[in-house]
């Protein structure tokens, strides 16, 4: 099964082809520029540059969420272009399942944070086990003294991963809590990591039509929560 994969939750964006489980190629950029002007391209120039044609592809997977409402936005937009003309089946990732994937090689506890802001991470953890995953909390948003609670009652040492993964290795040394901070190549979000999500949701059945696929945020965005503050109780 071939997944083309796209990652733009963060400030990096990156997108992978993948083979099953084996990496084919991807692109990954940590520039700054803007995703909207640089997602389809990476794409597009991939595939070129790997022999690869988007007919090939058997599924088009992308990181749904949590994330940047806008870099969320704009990787889903980008996967229902790329699904729709040919009628591909879509894998709408976690994205912190995705990040959870990259080290999963690593064994133990795994805690994938993403900096969400006013004291806040998304946040959700999972074993890892013989290069398995097996999910302990859903995605939420999250305070940083609760992340500290959850894993205390845990009582085992936490592989960091996620760009919101230096905020909580602070809370948890804070608090005597064991964790390990994972090296930034393996610590930020990856298409790879997108695409052997994609995998699991292909092989459980989950896959969805370019139609049905939507961002999942976990929160409202700053402007909802200022519009509903404002309205009268």
């Amino acid at each position: 099964m071939k997944i083309i994969a796209l990652e733009s939750s963060a400030v990096t964006a990156s997108v992978a082809v993948a083979e099953d489980e084996r990496l084919l190629a991807q692109s990954f950029q940590n520039s700054g520029l803007t995703h909207s002007a640089t997602l389809m391209p990476m794409a597009a120039d991939l595939l070129k540059n790997a022999g690869l044609t988007l007919e090939e592809m058997d599924v088009v997977a992308v990181a749904a969420g949590p994330g940047s409402f806008t870099g969320v936005r704009i990787g889903v937009a980008a996967a229902k272009g790329l699904a729709w003309p040919g009628g591909k089946p879509c894998a709408p990732c976690s994205t912190l399942e995705s990040m959870a994937w990259q080290c999963a090689h690593m064994g133990g506890e795994i805690c994938a944070a993403m900096d969400a802001r006013r004291s806040q991470v998304y946040c959700a953890r999972f074993f890892a086990e013989n290069g398995a995953l097996t999910r302990l909390t859903p995605d939420r948003a999250m305070g940083l003294d609760e992340l500290a609670e959850e894993v205390r009652a845990s009582g085992r040492p936490q592989v960091l991963v996620g760009d919101g993964a230096h905020l909580a290795r602070g809370a948890l040394e804070g608090e005597g809590l064991p964790c390990i901070l994972t090296p930034p190549h393996l610590r930020f979000q990856t298409a790879w990591g997108v695409a052997r999500a994609a995998l699991e949701l292909a092989r459980a059945g989950r896959l969805v039509s370019a139609a049905a696929m939507s961002p999942s945020y976990h929160r409202l965005s700053q402007a909802e929560r200022e519009r509903l503050s404002a309205e009268p109780s």
